[in-house]
């Protein structure tokens, strides 16, 4: 690592939770330079949906390229792009009823937020975004200014402004509904706050801690935006694409959001490509009032396409679905099975959180998961929650053996810092 350490700037981060070279990936697994495995529940934080090297796509992307198909385009018109906007309406689009413009953005997820937000203000000829606590949409200064984690916004440098945090469901309790507090705001003309141009929220607030919101909370957060002429933005960047079972992560909700937010598992292969989904009556840009170089991946539009070919019917939909019940009722077992953990569980399809009380837990268990195998890194305020973030195409016994890594792991931990006693039985599914 000495190459890294001496060269590379000191704002790398997952390089310091994962401390090896890795030289190859397939599926599921990870492999660094001495050979050694490494079962992925991080998935390049949600990039990597399909797997690592998945044969479908790479394929396709071998022919592309040996056929000398175009790689760089701004956006003038493409092949590839023509098949993958023609391709996405009739896969995804029109079978649930949706119609949206495309805008496609620079190659990163905050870029798609950014584009969100300009345009919302364009559209309302307002300025402030009303965004929930805990929340995560980028580090870009518009991205950022509706972000929630502290320590991201202090790396600012400057103030943030045209923005406003507001309770996310269940953040004042089980009794109460959190939009009530939103709504006291807006119909409140005594409140301080000016009527939002937008609203952007996450159906599950993946870097939070796997917080999931209800379905009627995001039926009534819809109605509130409608009510008061608010564009509703869904930032749907690491838990769409299929990652709770069906492709948008709002499609149980039965809501239609004005924008969508689309990137890291949009292009299938872990290819950059972000992209942004906009009502046609928003879709009200002057040519060029908002631009960049690199918005035509077309190594991104043909994988994107063939991955596509996973939504065709509902086998792998339904396969998610099925590993999901799966990796619940084994975290929960965990939960069980170490009550001094004072472990809990939640999230939604193949996103799931493993929270603890213990202060410090979580981190103590990455780093051990690590030596033992496993990739899986930390989310939530005080790094106290495990995410699990698979990829969609992993096998049933991969991951059963992966959890099973997770829970060794739990086990040396509670040990080392002196909750269990020395020599208890390590875990064992039965």
């Amino acid at each position: 690592m000495n190459t890294f350490d001496l060269f590379e700037s000191e704002v790398r981060i997952y390089c310091r939770n994962f401390p090896v070279v890795f030289m190859k990936g397939v599926g599921s697994k990870l492999f660094d330079e001495n050979g050694r495995e490494y079962i992925d529940f991080f998935s390049g934080a949600g990039a990597l949906n399909y797997g690592h090297n998945n044969l479908r796509l790479k394929k396709r992307l071998l022919e592309y390229l040996e056929n000398d198909g175009i790689i760089h385009s701004l956006d003038m018109a493409t092949g590839a792009k023509r098949e993958f906007i023609e391709r996405f309406n009739s896969v995804i689009l029109a079978p649930r009823n949706l119609q949206y413009k495309f805008q496609f953005c620079g190659p990163t997820g905050a870029n798609a937020v950014e584009a969100a937000l300009k345009l919302a203000r364009k559209v309302t000829g307002r300025k402030t975004v009303v965004f929930f606590m805990n929340a995560y949409h980028g580090l870009s200064m518009g991205a950022l200014a509706v972000t929630g984690n502290l320590s991201k916004r202090l790396g600012a440098g400057a103030p943030l402004h045209y923005s406003m945090p507001m309770p996310f469901d269940g953040d004042l309790g089980l009794n109460a509904d959190s939009l009530d507090y939103f709504e006291c705001y807006l119909r409140n003309p005594g409140s301080g706050m000016e009527l939002p141009a937008a609203v952007i929220v996450e159906t599950i607030q993946a870097e939070g801690g796997v917080k999931v919101a209800r379905y009627e909370w995001l039926h009534r957060l819809e109605e509130l935006t409608r009510r008061y002429g608010i564009i509703l933005i869904v930032d749907d960047i690491q838990v769409g694409c299929g990652r709770t079972g069906t492709f948008f992560s709002f499609e149980p909700a039965g809501i239609n959001p004005d924008m969508i937010c689309l990137s890291k598992s949009i292009g299938g292969f872990g290819l950059p490509m972000s992209l942004l989904l906009i009502r046609p009556e928003c879709d009200i840009w002057r040519p060029g009032e908002h631009t960049g170089t690199f918005r035509g991946n077309n190594l991104a539009f043909v994988t994107a396409c063939e991955a596509l070919t996973y939504w065709e019917d509902n086998f792998f939909s339904d396969s998610i679905v099925e590993k999901a019940d799966q990796a619940l009722s084994l975290l929960n077992s965990i939960v069980k099975r170490y009550p001094e953990a004072q472990g809990w569980v939640r999230g939604r399809g193949l996103i799931q959180g493993l929270g603890f009380e213990v202060d410090g837990l979580a981190e103590q268990v990455s780093r051990t998961a690590f030596e033992h195998g496993l990739l899986i890194e930390t989310c939530g305020v005080q790094d106290e929650v495990l995410k699990l973030l698979p990829p969609l195409t992993i096998g049933r016994q991969e991951l059963e053996d992966g959890i099973s890594r997770l829970a060794e792991s739990i086990e040396v931990t509670l040990n080392e810092i002196g909750f269990k006693e020395a020599g208890h039985s390590a875990f064992v599914y039965h």
